[in-house]
Order: C-alpha cells, then sequence, then structure tokens
C-alpha cells in the first residue's frame, strides 16, 4: 500500500513532459500533483470542474478582497450591465403583489412595436404562469431575455380590457444606460446622474452634454453618488473631456507591473465649464478615478463624503468554459499620488466588508468632527497646491452630512416590505390616464400635483395590511420624506422617465442642495479650489 502511494508523484511527473518539468516552478508541480491525485485515486467519485474552481477561489480568497473567481453564468451577468445592451423584449418592470408590472416599454423596442403598453401585467411567458407564485425577478428576466431574433410569447392583462392578450416578440438588443438623470435645474446649471462606468458610458455623456448645452448650460453638476465604477477606459475617456493637454489623469503601477500613465490630449469640449462633481460612501473605482482627477487638478470643488477607497486594478482572465478570474495585478493612483485603495488585511475580506458599516458606527457619515485625517498622508494639488489628504477613498473639498431627522423605523418597515413602491404603482395603475390629461409635462406635474391625506389615508391603510402598524410620532416624523417619495415614484411611473423621479426627489436632496450652493456662490467655489476647505485642517491627527 505505502509502494503506491509513494508511486503517486513519480507516475505524474512521468505524466508531463521533461521541459515541462525543468520550467514549471515546484509549488505549481505540487498543485498539478494534488489535483491529479484527488481525480484520480480519491475513494468516492469527484467534480473535477468543480475541484478546480474551488482550488482557484481559495487561492484568490487570500489575496486582497477584489480578486475574484466567476463560473461562465456569474460572468455573463457581470459583464452585461457594463456591455451597454443585451438581448430582451425591452421593458422596465416592477413587481407589484407577485404581478408583474410594465413600467415603460424602450422607446422602438421589441415590445413597443408589438403594442405592449406601461400599465400591463406579464400573467404567462411562453405558457408559464409568472403572476401570483412569487417567482424571482431573476428567474422572471431569464424568461424573457434570449439570443436576438428569438421569439417569446407573452399573456398580458391590460386595465379596462376582459381578456387576456397574447403578444409574440421577436427579442431585439436592449440598450443598458450609463445615464439616470439629465436635466436643466435652472436657466444655466444643469443635473447628470452617471450609475455606472460601462462601454457606452463617454458616448452617453457627451450626447446628454450636447443636448444640455443646447438648453442654456454654463455651469454642471456631475453626480457620482452610489456610482460603483466599472470600465477603467470609461473614466479615462471622461476626464479627458475636462483636462488639458498633458495632463495626468491617473496612473497605475505594481510590482508586477510598470508604471502605465494616461494623460489627457487636449481635445475635450468642456474643459472651460464650472463643475461640482458628487460622491458618497457608495462612489467607487472608476468614479473615485474621475473625482480624484478633477480635484487633483483644482478643475472641480468635489462635494458629498468620503469615497468607498476602491484603487485596485483588476485584469480579467477568461478560460475556454466562459469563466473568469478577475485578479489585481495593480494599484491606480490619481494625479497627486494618492492610491485611492482604502486598508486591508489579505484573507480577511469579511473585515473589508464591514468597514462601510464600521464607518458609520464612528459617525463619519453624520458629523464631520468624526473625521481625522493622517498627517503623514497629506498631498497637494497639480495647480493650486492645495492640501488633500489619501489613506482611502477621495474626500470631498465640501463635507455633506446625511441628514436624519426624517429617518424612523415606520419609514424603515414601510421601504422594506415594499409598501411605498406597490403605492405608487397602484396608484398609476388606477389613476394613469386622467394623470396624464391632467398635467401634460413632468414640470406641470412637479408644480401642481401634491399628495393629499387622503392617498396617505390609503398608503397607511396598505401598510397595517401587510403588518406595518401605523404609528402616529413616527409617521409624522417621516411623512414628508414618504410623500416625496411617493410623489417621484408616480412621476416616473406616469412620464416613463428615470429623470423623473430626479426632478422631484432632488429638490430635498441635501447633496444636490449643497452642490448647486456652491456652485452658484462663485466666491465660494474659486476659494475652495485655490485654498481647500479651512475646517479640515483641524481635523488633522499629528503622529
Amino acid at each position: 500500500m505505502k509502494k503506491i502511494l509513494l508511486a503517486v508523484p513519480l507516475c505524474l511527473a512521468l505524466s508531463l513532459t521533461v521541459a515541462a518539468q525543468r520550467n514549471m516552478p515546484q509549488a505549481m508541480q505540487k498543485l498539478l500533483n494534488a489535483e491529479y491525485a484527488i481525480s484520480t485515486l480519491y475513494v468516492d467519485s469527484v467534480n473535477e470542474e468543480k475541484l478546480v474552481e474551488d482550488a482557484i477561489k481559495g487561492m484568490l480568497e487570500n489575496l486582497d478582497p477584489h480578486s475574484s473567481y466567476t463560473d461562465a453564468k456569474e460572468t455573463k451577468e457581470l459583464e452585461e450591465p457594463l456591455q451597454g445592451e443585451f438581448s430582451g423584449v425591452g421593458i422596465q418592470f416592477n413587481m407589484n403583489q407577485d404581478t408583474l408590472y410594465v413600467i415603460q416599454t424602450v422607446p422602438g423596442g421589441p415590445s413597443e412595436r408589438v403594442g405592449v403598453l406601461a400599465g400591463d401585467r406579464i400573467i404567462t411567458v411562453n405558457d408559464t404562469v409568472i403572476a401570483g407564485v412569487k417567482m424571482r425577478n431573476s428567474d422572471i428576466q431569464k424568461r424573457l431575455r434570449g439570443k436576438k431574433g428569438t421569439r417569446v410569447t407573452i399573456q398580458v392583462k391590460r386595465p379596462g380590457v376582459k381578456e387576456l392578450i397574447t403578444f409574440r416578440i421577436t427579442r431585439d438588443n436592449i440598450p443598458l444606460h450609463s445615464i439616470d438623470a439629465s436635466y436643466m435645474l435652472d436657466e444655466k446649471t444643469a443635473y447628470l446622474r452617471i450609475s455606472r462606468f460601462g462601454a457606452k458610458t463617454h458616448e452617453e455623456m457627451m450626447d446628454a452634454l450636447k443636448q444640455l448645452k443646447k438648453q442654456g448650460m454654463t455651469q454642471l453638476i456631475m453626480d457620482l453618488s452610489d456610482n460603483g465604477g466599472g470600465y477603467l477606459n470609461a473614466a479615462i475617456d471622461m476626464c479627458n473631456e475636462f483636462l488639458e493637454r498633458g495632463q495626468l489623469m491617473v496612473y497605475t503601477e505594481g510590482d508586477n507591473s510598470p508604471r502605465n500613465e494616461a494623460n489627457a490630449n487636449g481635445w475635450g469640449d468642456y474643459k472651460d465649464l464650472h463643475m461640482v462633481v458628487m460622491v458618497n460612501q457608495f462612489s467607487a473605482s472608476a468614479a473615485e478615478i474621475f473625482a480624484g482627477a478633477m480635484q487633483d487638478w483644482d478643475r472641480a470643488v468635489v462635494v458629498g463624503r468620503r469615497t468607498f477607497g476602491k484603487g485596485l486594478v483588476q485584469r480579467p482572465f477568461k478560460f475556454e468554459d466562459g469563466s473568469m478570474m478577475r485578479l489585481t495585478v495593480a494599484r491606480y493612483y490619481t494625479p497627486s499620488g494618492r492610491c485611492i485603495q482604502k486598508p486591508y488585511s489579505r484573507g480577511d475580506k469579511k473585515a473589508y466588508e464591514h468597514e462601510l458599516v464600521d464607518r458609520a458606527n464612528e459617525g463619519e457619515y453624520y458629523s464631520l468632527d468624526s473625521i481625522q485625517f493622517n498627517d503623514t498622508l497629506r498631498y497637494t494639488t497639480r495647480l493650486n497646491g492645495r492640501t488633500i489628504y489619501g489613506g482611502g477613498g477621495v474626500m470631498p473639498d465640501v463635507f455633506v452630512p446625511i441628514d436624519t431627522t426624517e429617518y424612523s423605523t415606520y419609514y424603515r418597515d414601510l421601504s422594506a416590505k415594499g409598501i411605498i413602491n406597490q403605492y405608487s404603482i397602484g396608484y398609476v395603475d388606477e389613476h394613469r390616464k386622467a394623470l396624464a390629461k391632467q398635467y401634460k409635462t413632468l414640470k406641470d406635474f412637479d408644480d401642481r400635483f401634491i399628495v393629499t391625506d387622503e392617498m396617505m389615508r390609503d398608503f397607511i391603510a396598505m401598510g397595517e395590511k401587510d403588518s406595518v402598524k401605523y404609528d402616529e410620532e413616527k409617521y409624522r416624523t417621516s411623512e414628508q420624506l414618504l410623500k416625496d417619495i411617493i410623489k417621484g415614484l408616480i412621476a416616473r411611473g406616469v412620464y416613463g422617465d428615470q429623470s423623473a423621479y430626479s426632478v422631484i426627489i432632488n429638490h430635498r436632496n441635501r447633496d444636490v442642495q449643497a452642490a448647486y450652493e456652491v456652485l452658484n456662490d462663485r466666491e465660494r467655489f474659486d476659494r475652495l479650489l485655490r485654498e481647500g476647505n479651512p475646517e479640515y485642517e483641524r481635523l488633522v491627527k499629528k503622529d
């Protein structure tokens, strides 16, 4: 028995060529030998593919928090939002009491072409009932999406029509947009919200800015709040539109990756546009590259809260089966030399993921006095030489605390159970025609529509039916917040535009208000770019 076991490495060695053995590192030989032994000699049958996948995952788990492995299915789902399109039927939907409710159809898309309307409820997909069966959104998407040119048959229930209506839809490419909202706040101030950095983000941004310029834009609020990043090249292309020729936008470097710089070519169309960049604790990666570059060149005032702190560059390695390993190969640095990556311990992904919660517990989101800057991590901006700080994430030039004055557990429970969405969808469903007739434009709706006390009584009753007990005191605390969110969701449902929600809700968004105030106080704006925020000096921790 011992002889057989001792012979295993010899057999493995013989399975490799002499040249391969000579050139292969000892650690790699060990790994191959282990895999071969398990797959050929283990007492029970094993899934060799899963064995290899688990080995790859195990190796990556002991590296940094962002190196990862995804199987073929996960890889496709990961890449799809960044590619700029997918194949499907072209609807935006929401779930209302276990029923798929069409919020809007993609203009010119497959569903619109055959006559599907906003407000339709999809009952069946290819003879499979999806209504009232508590099917997950991801499972519904699988049934509606498919290869371009393939067909799917759906049956819908339309308000006012007794029988189900059958549509046969030919799937087509559906665009995935990076721009969530683009509109004028006043006659000169534009607002642009970008949700991700994908393959077509730069193109979409340029189209949006062109339209805003036609409407009178002379200054811009670029909202990157909650933007988790995406493609590095998308951020570089965006930076290029706002910086002068030769200005460094970002550089990457690692122990096994030589320094690689990206410099502006000077051809940008918006190098003189006055701008504020909005960020928060969920702005990450490519969003931090853009914000960092604008801050480092004193090109824009950054407003909000310290960003996430993801400054690691992943290189994708695709395998023949469609799976992919994303391996961190370098760190990226802003023009001043700051590495945005926040500290981490190898192999301790749990602590890394908990870091945002730690920030909240320490009060960073709510009070400027809870923040400390490390004196050893001072940097200076490239033009004006004002002080900025490294250590993880981009610290804004103007800190805006989260407003918790209208938050209550009653609001939390209503939101968590989806009551706010359910009520808004139901209201639009019942009053869609009347609303569209009474309020011809979104501006008209914004100016005149009021969420009445009667509506709120119906809303409260819906919550009670779903075990959210009414609390008078907590309701009064959150009343205006609830009304504003409901109004925004109704607007989105009626006008079929992502901007509709932003138009309504941004009236109360403290980050937007702060950005607007800075942008329209030119003396303060210029002083911040010239001198920085004087309040930060008293928060410096000197070792």
